[in-house]
């Protein structure tokens, strides 16, 4: 019995061309077209112009380090601050640079050089990144220039204090590696909810009340884990290699535990869901109004501290509230599975509350002699 109902269900989903471009048509076209947002979420070669009023060795040693950032790129060198703040006005220029008078001098007596940096503030992240690159350039003159000072007043007392700054999770520092990674299993979550209830409403369309027995219940369940399942390790597996994303911290058999009980959640609550679904356009009418309050409530963004203390424990109502952070700890940022407990017990909750009425849905409907 839950063979043929394993069977029936992915029959069932290859002769619906709606719900299959739900379930496995969404999820390819996500895994591409979604991250292709955020593909330039590091920026490079803004263009800065440069005007060295010095024009000296060491000004001139500065714009060759500019030139050669990947931040940055040098598209003018005009005479005076003047131009080249009409290159930024102009668009032309995201930044600015200007090396006063005296600064190969100063340098050279031992004192302190200055150096103007501007940037647009209508474009934040552009001007902070190729100032960020101007700064480092700068740091690796300072450096020559204190070797050459060396040379000359004996070596300087090494610092005190080195800083060492390693990214943890995000090794990118963007927008994108941070977010898609958790919208992926949103993504998941939503496909499997609304192709399943999708069907389910077609179903009762066609044929009226839908009833099942426990092992027939089961077996639609299966087939809707396997593609779960499936999807899962298609986006860790493969997309976010491909997509170079924060991937594989932790350990595979914690992946496929975490994976399994995040996808079992989601299968409970879409079946759960799917016995109130009368007309086919209802789940995805749902789809389009719940899917960014879902996101937020997940805590990706939005952390749960900001939220009202009366509204976070109805998030964990949600699959995706501990489905994401189990996941994400386990594959982006390496935890074990003991230290995922909480996110654990909670998936496992949510099994059994919707699993149970899930069954009491549909075996109620069964017994009901106007509905037959």
């Amino acid at each position: 019995m839950i063979g043929r109902a394993f069977l029936a269900t992915f029959r069932t989903i290859l002769g619906d061309s709606t719900a299959l471009t739900l379930l496995i048509g969404s999820a390819i076209l996500y895994s591409f077209f979604y991250p292709s947002a955020y593909s330039g979420e590091v920026p490079s070669r803004i263009p800065i112009a440069v005007a060295d009023l010095a024009r000296s060795g060491a000004s001139r040693s500065l714009e060759a380090k500019l030139a050669a950032l990947q931040q940055a790129e040098v598209v003018a060198r005009p005479p005076s601050p003047e131009d080249a703040l009409r290159w930024i006005e102009r668009r032309r220029a995201s930044a600015m640079v200007v090396i006063p008078e005296g600064f190969e001098r100063h340098i050279l007596r031992g004192e302190q050089g200055t150096v103007a940096l501007y940037g647009n503030g209508a474009y934040l992240l552009r001007s902070s990144t190729a100032l960020a690159g101007v700064a480092a350039a700068m740091g690796a003159i300072g450096r020559e220039a204190a070797t050459d000072q060396a040379m000359a007043l004996g070596a300087p007392a090494p610092p005190a204090l080195t800083l060492i700054q390693r990214p943890l999770f995000n090794t990118r520092e963007g927008y994108g590696s941070a977010v898609f990674p958790g919208v992926t299993f949103l993504i998941i979550h939503q496909t499997l909810l609304m192709g399943l209830a999708l069907l389910a409403a077609t179903m009762r369309e066609r044929q009226g009340p839908l009833t099942y027995s426990l092992r027939g219940l089961l077996g639609i369940a299966l087939a809707f884990f396997a593609v779960g399942c499936a999807n899962v390790a298609y986006y860790a597996g493969f997309v976010f290699w491909f997509q170079d994303m924060p991937r594989a911290a932790g350990s595979i058999a914690a992946l496929a535990a975490a994976t399994a009980l995040f996808v079992a959640a989601t299968v409970a609550a879409a079946l759960a869901l799917a016995s109130f679904f009368r007309t086919r356009e209802r789940p995805l009418q749902l789809w389009i109004i719940t899917s960014l309050p879902i996101f937020f409530f997940s805590g990706l963004s939005w952390p749960a501290a900001a939220m009202p203390a009366w509204l976070v424990p109805l998030t964990r109502l949600l699959p995706t509230t501990p489905g994401i952070h189990l996941m994400i700890g386990i594959n982006q940022m390496g935890a074990s599975l003991a230290e995922q407990s909480d996110e654990l017990l909670n998936l496992a909750a949510l099994t059994l509350l919707y699993g149970a009425i899930a069954v009491a849905r549909y075996r109620r409907r069964e017994a009901t002699p106007v509905e037959r």
